[in-house]
């Protein structure tokens, strides 16, 4: 028998403002050059002559893999993710010649010179993504990654395969200050989320906020599947009606068109974005048996950096995927 809902933790009421700067943009007020960094046959001569150095190791820090020429590209990159738009995009990277086989090493030598990778629950810093294109009924969903940065390598991008989507969390924040203050000021609150844990450990579930600005710096970081799965542990507190309508809103506006940012990626382009500022799309099939289509891969990487803008206690813990996916997602 679940606990009956109970009201939020009351906490002072937020000095809200409208989100302003690059960071707040909406799809439309966006050109390529606005995120796309090419990336030269100099500098993926450089990047192939490291990953050959490296000789199958993973690199422990930037100096294991020497860059002179593309470290400058990383650094337009990072200040784009830290004080930009949030998002970069390499393209120029010929895996072709890279090959699959060396494509972790890749992104491991790119990810030394932006931050520290987050190992993943079997140990290992890159993550495989496979996606398969579903018929049927979806329910889209926006979602951030516990990290500063992700950085995604396309592997296999299938001509008929969705396209990356993502949304500014700021424009988000903005339209829900304009339609539902109430709404928004529930986000600001703490809200129940399934912390990430290791195999073995006892689930642990913390009270965090969606929006929160600390030190003067705004962030937004979300996970629905987080605070869903902690609503499936019997002691968690019950969400009011007033947090779930907010979260609704929250899900309804980032699914409208306009907002968000279609990318189409092709093989060997490296997405890079602040999860603080920058979140992606999740697709949930409705109907997963309804599957079908070519395959999507790609290997993921979260980072730390040692300047990542302040954020609440414990925001940085927050499980990044939740529940195990359904079969036939999407957009992961």
């Amino acid at each position: 028998m679940k606990p009956p809902e109970t009201p939020a933790v009351p906490t002072p009421r937020p000095r809200i403002a409208p989100q302003a700067g690059p960071a707040a943009w909406r799809a439309a007020e966006l050109r390529p050059a606005d995120w796309m960094l090419p990336v030269g046959a100099e500098d993926a001569a450089e990047i192939e002559a490291a990953i050959a150095a490296l000789g199958g190791r993973a690199p422990l820090s930037a100096a294991d893999a020497p860059l002179p020429r593309l470290s400058a590209v990383l650094r337009q990159a990072a200040g784009r993710l830290d004080t930009g738009r949030g998002v970069a995009l390499l393209r120029g990277l010929p895996m072709d010649r890279i090959g699959e086989a060396r494509a972790e090493a890749l992104l491991l030598a790119l990810g030394a010179h932006l931050g520290r990778a987050v190992p993943g629950p079997e140990g290992r810093a890159a993550a495989q993504m496979v996606a398969t294109p579903v018929g049927g009924a979806l329910r889209w969903r926006f979602h951030a990654d516990a990290a500063d940065i992700v950085a995604q390598l396309a592997l296999r991008q299938p001509p008929e395969g969705d396209p990356v989507m993502l949304v500014a969390a700021a424009a988000v924040h903005n339209e829900l200050l304009k339609r539902d203050r109430r709404a928004l000021e529930a986000l600001y609150a703490p809200v129940p989320h399934l912390m990430r844990r290791a195999p073995g450990e006892a689930p642990q579930v913390r009270d965090l906020p969606v929006f929160s600005v600390a030190s003067g710096a705004f962030a937004g970081r979300y996970a629905r599947e987080a605070v869903d799965a902690a609503q499936r542990l019997p002691e968690t507190r019950r969400l009011s009606s007033a947090e779930v309508e907010a979260l609704d809103l929250l899900d309804a506006i980032c699914a409208e068109p306009g907002l968000a940012l279609r990318m189409e990626l092709r093989p060997g382009d490296v997405l890079l974005f602040n999860p603080l500022q920058v979140w992606k799309r999740r697709a949930e099939a409705l109907d997963p048996a309804a599957e079908g289509g070519a395959t999507r891969q790609a290997l993921k990487l979260l980072l730390l950096t040692p300047n990542s803008r302040a954020v609440p206690e414990g925001l940085a813990a927050m499980d990044p995927g939740g529940p195990p996916a359904p079969v036939g997602m999407v957009g992961g």
